[in-house]
């Protein structure tokens, strides 16, 4: 199939970053594009040739939405998959699959994927109510501390909580959710790998992650990670056996911990481009978003390696600050040698939201750790 300047449409469920990002390559190949997103202002709609406003969780919505386009991906996994099921019977291309998604999109049935397919996880429990969590608790069943998860609809830090004891309990929301073992680790870590329909396969390099203790978001992904080669490859091998274990088409993210131990547990994956990976754009021979259309379509997919040592910093919105955004010292971030911003298009900021990020870039990447810290430092994304 032609893909290039014709009349082949693919659909992008989801309007936000990451779906804007992967139109970067599909402008650049002159792909057409069709974005479904619920709301009007949403990113992608500046950049595709079709935008349609409408709820991602509507069956009739996405199934109507999914009927105009020849493949259909997704950028959020939050999407009604009963939708993808059927039009997959129609014949229509969705990639990842319905089936990998309804996995992935309930924590608990991914950890227990995990277990079912001898892959190295946390140690869990189950709940289908938050009310059940204080029984095990009291009947010696469950000990703090522990990760409570709620199953689905978690994003952004959303829907995770670090339980030290009986009044931490209070509030949680009431719905199915996991109590996972608090793992005492060295480093997280995730490791993008692409496949395409054909079965050909690529990893990108170990990234680390520095996470922001209270919002539980990433403000920090290091390229390459600050591990032994050893460490590096078990976390490589344990990616691509997900990957085998999923047969998913796209990209799959795959998020680990790094043991005291040098152990590899597996946190949790996205089957769809991912934090962990933005700064492929600038450090990469081939971004993430282009491998997902490239690996979507089934394309030869591009070289993974990096070509210089990248830092990624993520530019959320600052606590006391909601309404219309402004960024503040942007310019004086521009200044910085290897500083490049990538800025999302969300009009309104609030405490912690994504509204961007920074890249840079250094041949030695300590020097890039540091320009990242003087990046994190000045710019400020307040309201006006």
């Amino acid at each position: 199939m032609n893909y290039f300047s014709s009349d082949f449409k693919l659909g992008i469920l989801g309007g936000g970053q990451l779906g804007k990002m992967m139109l970067y390559s599909t402008r650049k190949f002159d792909i057409q594009t069709y974005v479904l997103d619920p709301n009007d202002e949403a990113p992608c709609k500046i950049a595709c040739n079709t935008f349609i406003q409408g709820d991602l969780m509507d069956f009739d919505t996405v199934y109507n939405f999914g009927k105009q386009v020849d493949v259909l991906t997704f950028e959020i996994e939050n999407v009604n998959v009963d939708a993808l099921e059927k039009l997959e019977k129609d014949g229509i291309k969705v990639f990842p699959s319905s089936k990998n998604l309804r996995v992935i999109q309930n924590k608990a049935k991914q950890k227990l994927f995990y277990l079912d397919h001898n892959l190295p996880t946390s140690e869990f429990s189950r709940f289908a109510y938050a009310s059940e969590i204080e029984d095990a608790v009291l009947n010696g069943g469950l000990h703090f501390p522990f990760v409570w998860k709620s199953a689905q609809f978690g994003y952004d830090g959303n829907g995770v909580k670090v339980v030290r004891n009986l009044n931490d309990l209070k509030g949680l929301p009431a719905g199915e959710c996991i109590a996972e073992e608090l793992i005492d680790f060295k480093n997280e870590l995730a490791v993008i790998v692409a496949r395409t329909p054909d079965g050909d396969v690529k990893t990108y390099p170990v990234v680390e992650m520095e996470f922001h203790p209270e919002a539980n978001q990433v403000e920090y992904v290091i390229c390459p990670a600050r591990i032994t080669d050893d460490v590096a490859k078990k976390a490589q091998d344990i990616a691509l056996k997900v990957s085998q274990a999923f047969n998913h088409v796209g990209l799959l993210a795959v998020e680990m911990f790094q043991t005291k131990n040098d152990d590899i547990l597996i946190n949790e994956v996205a089957p769809r481009p991912h934090n962990s990976g933005h700064q492929t754009i600038e450090a990469s021979y081939t971004s993430q978003f282009e491998q997902h259309i490239r690996a979507i379509l089934n394309l030869p997919l591009g070289k993974t390696e990096s070509k210089v040592g990248g830092i990624m910093v993520n530019l959320v919105g600052a606590e006391g600050y909601t309404g219309d955004v402004l960024y503040e010292n942007i310019a004086d971030i521009m200044k910085m040698e290897g500083v490049t911003p990538h800025i999302y298009g969300k009009k309104q900021t609030r405490p912690f939201r994504k509204m961007g990020h920074v890249t840079i870039v250094n041949e030695n990447l300590n020097t890039a750790r540091k320009i990242a810290e003087d990046v994190k430092k000045t710019i400020k994304v307040i309201s006006k």
